[in-house]
């Protein structure tokens, strides 16, 4: 006796299911993900980058690296 499939069986039902549970999974993170920003770190290197293109001579290329290390030990103190 042959036996006609109609649509889905319960195993292909289970897999679309899967399928979708995972692809709103992960549209649901990208939708409420919130942007933080830079961290310390980042902001620290993009200063120290930006002192280095900026500065001519060593007084004020010192004087811009000890502000970006006093931004980032403030930064560090306000993320505890």
């Amino acid at each position: 006796m042959k036996r006609r499939q109609r649509g889905l069986s319960f195993i292909g039902n289970l897999i679309v299911l899967a399928i979708l549970a995972g692809a709103g999974y992960y549209l649901y993170k990208i939708i409420m993900e919130t942007d933080t920003g830079p961290g310390c770190k980042d902001a620290h290197t993009s200063c120290m980058k930006h002192c280095r293109r900026t500065t001519a001579d060593s007084t004020s290329a010192l004087a811009c690296q000890d502000a970006c290390q006093r931004d980032a030990d403030a930064c560090a103190r306000a993320a505890r």
